[in-house]
């Protein structure tokens, strides 16, 4: 290791103009610098956009000359080639190893490194911690190891990656080394297992502001999303951004109707051959095309600072990702907008995957992460409160919000709502605080439902005395009410509703209610007794409703063209999960139950074309 280095605090400007182009420090990034070059570990957990990168990149120009070299770690080959450019661009030292290089290649850098021609190399932990990189590592003069991504490390974290689990050799393999950590993304959780995992030592911990003021937060309805997309695009005919997906088809479909409306609209995803793929992100970084439809792997290292929106078709599962995937707009400084599409049945789709978990232990974790995002996108107040309380971060504000969020922007005036509080209150009372909201809700509504009528909850006092309004309504303010700790789900899989004291009081008078809510909408009146074909059905939104119905009728032509009953095509459970999921591959149909190979061959194509007419809900 290098003699530890500590230039003058007059320097450091000079020399981040001469090497970057700027002389523009912030507080966090000069402390992990001088915390480096004197030779400490450093934690930095700086958000999207921070300035992260010069954090080891100038002590790398600093340390220029001494015959050492820096290591950065990163996960993904995209980030190392856009590092890699940007720093050759600026004249610094700067190569990398990873599979996208030829054997030849690789040869030639690493003779190169070992006579000390580069001040930077980016690996990925795979090939740094196999034999090969471990054999190269010990020829080299190692000044630091920067660990990009840290969080990936961390069972806890969003992006677990089982080979960043190595990386904790590290410190014993270089003792007197100093490592740097650096993440967007972690909760104190997470921060936590990262400095144990990696055996940092009296690391110096730097945590920048979570908030991003020039970030313009919203959640829309999830009602007619294409068109609502279409509209914001042509209202900003200039901006570029990223929409992103939960499937692979739905992006290349999203990216094929955008183009022919004439919006440049390009797909990226995993499932991509390289070059099309590599293509794609080529024409969306350099302006050839203004849209990028995306899974979440995208967007990840890729330093585009213009891009003026991300917005979320689809629902995210956890608060950490969408965080970091918002964070990819508006890196220059300037007012970007970060629009999250939601609607009450997004958490049955997300909740289809989780359940297809092995690990028990990993799905809780994943539905109170789930939670935790539904709450973000039902929230009546600032955004900011959630978001940033997700990372340890407690928001405050001298005018009380944010004013960069919607709920800030756009208040809704505050109404007394005890009475409707009390009524779902004793709804949960009544029936004995062991069942799920749906149920309660259904009993309020009075529904004659089976679940309900089979319980005798239909013989309730409090059957029926919330059939003026709509499910929605019963929804928004049970999550009021959750909010405020006036009611409670369990953390098992049923999520059954209990009150809690501050619920009691609400309950018996004794504290009034007032919310930020929507006027409630009258209800098409109570709901009546089903049949069991419909009752499969019965939590399903309205657009999901629809679908339902029209593949029911497509399940009762295919069955009398066969001359067989209609369940031996596919049962109800399987049209209702379709019309959940809205599969539109093979490797999504075949997920759905009662879908074999069989059935797969015989009737996905039919099926998957209706989904594909019936679009967006």
């Amino acid at each position: 290791m290098t003699s530890a280095l500590q230039p003058a605090a007059e320097s450091l400007p000079s020399l981040l103009k001469r090497h970057f182009g700027h002389e523009d420090f912030r507080p966090l990034q000069e402390q992990a610098i001088r915390a480096a070059l004197a030779g400490r570990d450093v934690f930095l957990l700086l958000p999207t956009g921070g300035g992260k990168s010069l954090c080891y990149q100038l002590p790398a120009v600093i340390r220029n000359g001494q015959g050492a070299v820096t290591v950065v770690i990163s996960p993904l080959i995209a980030l190392m080639h856009n590092q890699v450019d940007l720093l050759q661009a600026n004249g610094i030292r700067a190569t990398l190893l990873n599979s996208s290089i030829t054997s030849r290649e690789a040869g030639q850098r690493e003779r190169d490194l070992l006579r000390g021609c580069y001040d930077l190399v980016y690996m990925a932990p795979e090939r740094l911690m196999g034999p090969a990189g471990q054999r190269l590592l010990q020829r080299l003069n190692v000044a630091q190891v920067a660990i990009d991504e840290a969080h990936c490390i961390s069972e806890w974290g969003h992006d677990f990656r089982p080979e960043y689990r190595m990386l904790g050799g590290l410190r014993v393999m270089f003792p007197d080394v100093p490592i740097m950590a650096l993440t967007a993304t972690a909760t104190p959780r997470v921060a936590r297992d990262i400095v144990e995992q990696l055996h940092l030592r009296d690391p110096e911990l730097l945590r920048g502001d979570f908030e991003r003021k020039n970030l313009h937060y919203e959640v829309r309805p999830k009602h007619r999303t294409f068109e609502q997309v279409l509209a914001y695009l042509r209202q900003r005919p200039t901006a570029e951004g990223i929409i992103y997906v939960a499937s692979r088809a739905k992006a290349e479909d999203l990216a094929e109707r955008l183009r022919q409306h004439e919006i440049a609209a390009v797909a990226y995803h995993a499932g991509m051959d390289h070059q099309t793929r590599t293509e794609n992100q080529h024409a969306f970084i350099h302006g050839q095309a203004r849209v990028c439809c995306a899974t979440i792997a995208f967007g990840m290292g890729i330093d585009k600072p213009d891009v003026r929106f991300v917005m979320h078709v689809d629902l995210p599962r956890h608060l950490e990702g969408y965080y970091q995937e918002t964070g990819r707009a508006g890196r220059d400084g300037l007012p970007a907008d970060c629009i999250l599409f939601f609607s009450p049945g997004d958490r049955q789709r997300v909740m289809y995957f989780i359940d297809q978990k092995p690990d028990e232990a990993e799905r809780e974790r994943a539905i109170k992460q789930l939670d935790q995002m539904i709450r973000y996108a039902r929230h009546s107040h600032c955004r900011m409160v959630p978001l940033l309380g997700y990372f340890g971060e407690t928001f405050v504000s001298p005018s009380g919000g944010c004013g960069h969020c919607d709920n800030c922007r756009s208040p809704r005036p505050m109404r007394d709502v005890t009475e409707d509080a009390r009524k779902l209150l004793s709804a949960v009372a009544r029936t004995q605080q062991r069942f799920g909201l749906p149920h309660v809700i259904r009993v309020l509504r009075g529904s004659m439902a089976e679940p309900v009528t089979q319980r005798g909850h239909d013989q309730l006092s409090v059957h029926g005395i919330g059939k003026a309004y709509a499910t929605e309504y019963w929804r928004a303010l049970a999550q009021h009410l959750i909010e405020h700790d006036q009611l409670a789900l369990t953390d098992d899989e049923f999520r059954t509703t209990f009150l809690t004291p501050a619920g009691l009081a609400v309950l018996k008078g004794q504290t009034k209610v007032e919310a930020g809510l929507p006027q409630p909408a009258p209800s098409a009146g109570p709901e009546k007794r089903r049949k069991r074909s419909s009752a499969a059905a019965a939590d399903l939104t309205a657009d999901q409703q629809e679908l339902f119905e029209k593949l029911r009728q497509l399940r009762l032509q295919i069955a009398r063209q066969q001359g067989v009953p209609p369940y031996i095509v596919f049962g109800d459970t399987t049209l209702r999960h379709m019309a959940v999921i809205r599969p539109t591959s093979l490797d999504d149909f075949i997920q759905l139950p009662g879908v074999g190979q069989a059935k797969l061959e015989r009737y996905a194509a039919r099926f998957m074309e209706l989904i594909q007419q019936a679009g967006e809900p």
